[in-house]
Parts: C-alpha cells; structure tokens; sequence
C-alpha cells in the first residue's frame, strides 16, 4: 500500500463518526497520524480512536466544541503541539436544526453559523500559523449549497459561505504552498442522512433507494469512496489543486427529474 503522508499531521473535525471516521481512516493508511476531534459521543470516539491507533499509533482524540471559538483554536494549537506540527485540515463536522427558513429561531441560525463558518475560520486561522508548504486545507460541504433541500436553509446558507471562503483562503495561503479546497456530497449514509429521510417522511431504504435511482451510477456510494476523494487532495501529488469545491455524488446533482 502507498504511504504517501508518511510522516503528516491531520486534524479532521468530527472524526469519529460517518464521513469523518472514514476520513480519519483513510488518512492513517497513507501514513499519517491523525487528531480527530469530536463532542460528546465518547463511544464512537473511543472505537474510532483503537481502529485508527491500529494504523497510525500516534494518532489522538481532542474534545472540542466547535461553537466555542476559544475550544477551536486551542484545539489546532494542541494537536499542533503534541504531534509535532501540522500539514492537513479536514473541516468535517456540521450540525443544524431541519427546518424551513420561515420557521428559523435565531439560535438555530448562529448556531449553524457558530460551528460551521466561525469554527472554520478560527481552524485555519491557527492552522496557518504551524502549517507549512504542501499543507492541505479541505472543507466538506454539501450539495445543499447549490441546491434546495426542503429544511436545509440555513445549513445551506452555511455551506455556500464556506465554499465562498475556501476561494478566498486559497489566494491567500497560496503564495505559502498551502492548498484549499471543498469537497461536496450528495447522498452519503449517515446517521444525519436517515434522520433527514424521517423529516422528509421516508422510510430509510426508500429514501436510499430514490438517491440511487437519481444517481448515474445508479447506486448510493460508500463512506469509503468519498472519503477516498477527500484524501487524494491531501496528497502531496494535488499540489496544483486549489480553490475549487468538487462534487463527489455519483451525478446526483445533475440527474434530469423527468426520466423514469
């Protein structure tokens, strides 16, 4: 197997569960040793972290909570510290209120900001101070951002500024050899994915099923096929890779309603 981040530092947010485990995992097979931050589900930090320790054994967890700006950034400075540096961050974790905009609380709207774009800005504001050339930055957003999704609002409002600021990160960390990219999802399984089927009033599997039959592919994916996108652009190989926000969803997003 090829290791080509031998030898990297990674901080993923939200990296224990769903895409973000996976992320986590992918990671450690290429050789990195990954800080993988999560909340309050101990459990699935504690497998996350014996399943990654079995690959990368210098790999941690950090408890944080993104909507403390102060947890954020203390969270980069201490994986930073321990680790010995830092050369990719994966901004993973998101969390919202499904609801329609005309319903919006003000609390659901900050937040969704306070834990997506805040937090993100914070990350890499301290990740810039310890990342060097060839780092990798890398935003996970979501098809919500380009797209109407009934009770998405405000996480898509949140999606579509981060994407707006990977372009903006990307010029500026650009002149240090520092890349910034998103990477956008459509249909992944994941426990927020069949939450989301329920609010829509779905059972899961035909939820699962009308994803698959929007698809090109004609299938969902796997957890492991996104997170296989998300780290070939941590690869030291992507080095011209910048600013862009690419749609991993098996033509999902593209697919015409109207054929059967």
């Amino acid at each position: 197997m090829m290791r080509d981040l031998d030898g990297k530092i990674a901080i993923v947010t939200g990296g224990t569960r769903g895409l973000g485990r996976a992320i986590s995992l992918g990671l450690a097979r290429l050789g990195a040793t990954v800080a993988m931050n999560y909340r309050r589900d101990e459990a699935s930090a504690a497998q996350t972290l014996d399943e990654v320790r079995a690959i990368a054994p210098r790999s941690m967890l950090i408890k944080a909570d993104l909507e403390d700006e102060s947890q954020v950034r203390a969270m980069v400075t201490r994986a930073a510290s321990e680790l010995g540096g830092l050369d990719i961050l994966v901004a993973n974790a998101a969390a919202t209120a499904f609801k329609p905009l005309l319903e919006t609380k003000p609390h659901n709207l900050a937040r969704t900001f306070a834990l997506s774009v805040s937090a993100f800005v914070a990350a890499v504001q301290e990740a810039s101070r310890v990342m060097g050339e060839g780092g990798r930055v890398l935003m996970i957003s979501g098809m919500d951002s380009i797209r109407n999704l009934p009770g998405h609002g405000v996480l898509g409002a949140a999606k579509a500024a981060l994407e707006s600021m990977v372009r903006d990160f990307a010029f500026e960390l650009g002149p240090r050899g520092i890349t910034v990219n998103g990477l956008s999802v459509g249909y992944i399984d994941t426990d927020s994915a069949r939450f989301y089927a329920n609010y829509l009033g779905y059972s899961y599997d035909d939820f699962q099923r009308r994803c698959a039959e929007r698809s090109a592919l004609k299938r969902t994916p796997t957890l492991d096929e996104i997170a296989a996108v998300a780290c070939l652009i941590c690869l030291p190989a992507a080095s011209y890779l910048t600013a862009q926000t690419i749609m991993v969803d098996g033509g999902f997003t593209l697919s015409f309603p109207g054929v059967k």
